[in-house]
Parts: C-alpha cells; structure tokens; sequence
C-alpha cells in the first residue's frame, strides 16, 4: 500500500489526525495545512492554567483567549474542535516540580516537561482514543522514517529549533507523532497562514514559560515555596562575604547582572548552594565547564545503550536552548552518563538539559539527552568551589 504525506498508509480522506491546538499561528497552520491535503482533521486543545492577567496577554498559550484563538481557527478550517480542562494535572507535572526544582537552586525546563508529560503522553493518548492515526504538532523539528520506526531531526530553520525541548520524547511516542513545518521556515509559515484567512496569523509567538506572566519567576515560586524567598549570602569563590540576598530563586548559573555587588570586577553566579541559601559568584573562567554528569537519560540513537560501558561515543550536545550544538563525548558506567566538553561551555546549570545529536550540522539527528545534575570545572576553579562547600559542611558539623 502506498504512503501518504505522513508516511502512514492510505488516502489522506481515510487517515485521522489530532493536531494539538495552542491558538498559536504554527498550530494553526498545520490544521490548516493537513485539512487541505484532505486529511480527517480533529482539533485538540489543553486548559492549561488560567492566571487573571493571561487570559489577554500577548505571548501566552493554553488558556483564555488563545483557546477562543483555537475555535476561531477552527471554525475557519471547518473541523472539529474540542477543549479538554487540564489545569490539575498541569499543576501536578509542570507548575509544581517547576517550583521545586528552582527552590533547590537548579534551572528548570518547564516546557520539556510539559511535552513529556502533558503533550506527547496525557495528549497523545486521548488522540488514541479518538482513534486518530497520528497526533500532528506545530513542533519545528523534522521526523523520518527510520528502519521500521522514525527518527528526529533538527528543522529546516534553526533559528526555530525546538529539538533541545523534545529530547525526552520515546521512540513509541516519535513513530505516532508528525511535525509538518519541519521542513519550512516561520516566515512562510505566517504567510501560509494569511493564505489561508486565518484570525492568528500574525500573533506574536508564545514565551519560553507560558504560565509565568512577564517572566516574574519569583511571584509564583515565592507564593508555592516561600522558604525559598529566604535571605543569604552572597560569596565569592575565594570564600569572601561580598553581601547579602533576599532568596536564592532570583539567580541563575551563569547570571552577571542583578546580582547586586558592585567591586569592580565583573562578577558571575558560579553555583547555587540552596541548602546554605549562599549565592556563590566569581569571574567568567570560573564559569567554564567541562564535564556533565545527567539523569533520566532517554537515548534514541540505533546502538543499544549498553555499548557505553564499554566505549564512548564522539557525539554533539547542546547544554542550553540558546547555544550552538558543541563537541562532546557520552561515556556510561553502567550506573550512569556523563559528557566531557573537550572545548568547555559557560553558564552550565543543575536542572537544564544536555540534549545529545549526531553532529554539529543543522541538519543533525537528535540523539536523546539527560538532564544536568551536576558539572566539573577547571581544577583550579572546581577546587575552590569544593573548599568552599566543604568548609560551610564542616562547620555545620561541628555546630551539631
């Protein structure tokens, strides 16, 4: 039996398709895009949360005006369009872990979360349910067939990549999910849009954290965690008491401005002690990091995953969403992963991803990843910052 455009077997008007609906323009036009290819086109779209001041703010998704968005798309391309109320378990997979991680001085992801648990599982399988043939997103990453199953790819517009928050994506999940605007760039996708007559065509792309109107991170997580609001130290590397801070949740690794010291050197967040509520900061160099050890890694690569304890592999990782993919080696130990960067990556943080691909190119497969538990410095640099934690665990031993 022949293929359609979704590489799944027979006629387009005989296949069901979900697409995940955001009220966002890239949602939109694959709706629109899969409608014209004559496919059975059922419009989904998640309650997410539903803040007062999102319910019209520019740059959200998944609540208020952004689901009438989605019905009035809908309405346009003549499907069906259903909105399923998942506030709760929004909450419980997302919102919550997102407070506890920034509370313990990592750097979250919240949106991988939100595909891995709410997107690509609770979603896909009410798309299941509705006996749909495949779940389509407004993702731009590439899939193709792969052997019997399909591969991930980095799309054809880097400059809208999302691959880095996809990596924990299963194999199961890759060969039911379709990503249509892997291929084409944003510009034609707006343009595709007003084609079509679509109401969103030229709305402004949704933020990084939906749910966290104007990127106040600390409103939300003082309210759910407030001992995370309390005040500490700010310390230099070197062991010095610069001053002082009003809650850990309001730095970052890798942070220079707002730390609010002045001394005439600039100065960088090099680590976060959450359990001594201490910022700890220093120069640049102190910042650069050459090794990573992660959890949860979800490898998608052909070689069975075993192979690493006892060979390394030559790969290319990415330790944020913003920086270019970078040499790296992935080692296993039988009981865990790690990454050397043989030419170092600055502002690595407890809590981000490492995503793993195939090469430096744009075009290169994702591979998998992990999450970034903890990383090594210089030994110079690394030295200090262990010093420095072991003194304060000294102290608090013989205080006890």
């Amino acid at each position: 039996m022949s293929l359609n455009s979704l590489d799944l077997p027979g006629r387009p008007k005989d296949t069901r398709v979900v697409v995940a609906m955001s009220g966002g323009v890239d949602s939109s036009v694959v709706a629109g895009l899969l409608k014209q290819e004559g496919y059975d086109v059922i419009g989904v779209t998640l309650q997410l949360y539903d803040y007062g001041a999102a319910i019209h703010r520019a740059g959200s998704c998944c609540a208020g005006q952004d689901i009438e968005d989605a019905r009035r798309v809908c309405e346009t391309l003549d499907i069906p369009h259903y909105v399923l109320d998942y506030e709760a378990r929004f909450r419980e997979a997302v919102i919550n872990p997102f407070v506890e991680s920034y509370a313990h001085g990592e750097t979250p992801i919240p949106c991988v979360a939100c595909n891995q648990n709410i997107k690509f599982s609770d979603l896909l399988e009410t798309a299941r349910e509705l006996k749909a043939d495949a779940l389509a997103t407004g993702h731009y990453i590439r899939s193709a067939a792969n052997g019997t199953h399909r591969a991930l790819y980095r799309p054809i517009d880097a400059d809208r990549d999302q691959s880095y928050f996809l990596f924990t994506t299963t194999q199961e999940q890759i060969d039911y999910l379709r990503f249509p605007l892997g291929n084409l760039p944003k510009a034609q996708v707006r343009k595709l849009a007003e084609a079509m007559g679509l109401s969103v065509a030229q709305k402004r792309d949704s933020q990084d954290i939906c749910f966290i109107p104007q990127r106040h991170y600390s409103d939300i997580i003082t309210r759910l965690k407030p001992e995370a609001a309390n005040p500490g130290h700010i310390v230099h590397i070197d062991g010095r008491v610069l001053g002082s801070h009003s809650g850990i949740l309001k730095f970052t690794v890798g942070q220079r401005r707002g730390i609010g010291i002045a001394t005439g050197d600039a100065l960088y967040v090099i680590h976060l002690d959450a359990k001594n509520a201490r910022v700890i900061v220093g120069p640049r160099d102190a910042l650069q990091t050459y090794k990573i050890y992660l959890r949860d890694v979800n490898w998608l690569g052909d070689e069975d995953i075993t192979i690493f304890s006892r060979h390394s592999i030559k790969i290319a990782a990415k330790v944020r969403s913003t920086r270019p993919a970078c040499t790296a080696i992935l080692y296993h130990d039988g009981t865990g992963f790690w990454v050397e960067l043989p030419d170092g990556e600055s502002g690595v943080a407890p809590g981000q991803a490492c995503v793993l691909y195939s090469s430096k190119s744009d075009d290169a497969r994702t591979l998998g990843g992990g999450f970034i538990t903890r990383s090594e410095r210089a030994p110079s640099s690394e030295a200090m910052l262990n010093r420095l934690l072991a003194q304060t665990e000294t102290e608090d031993a013989i205080k006890n």
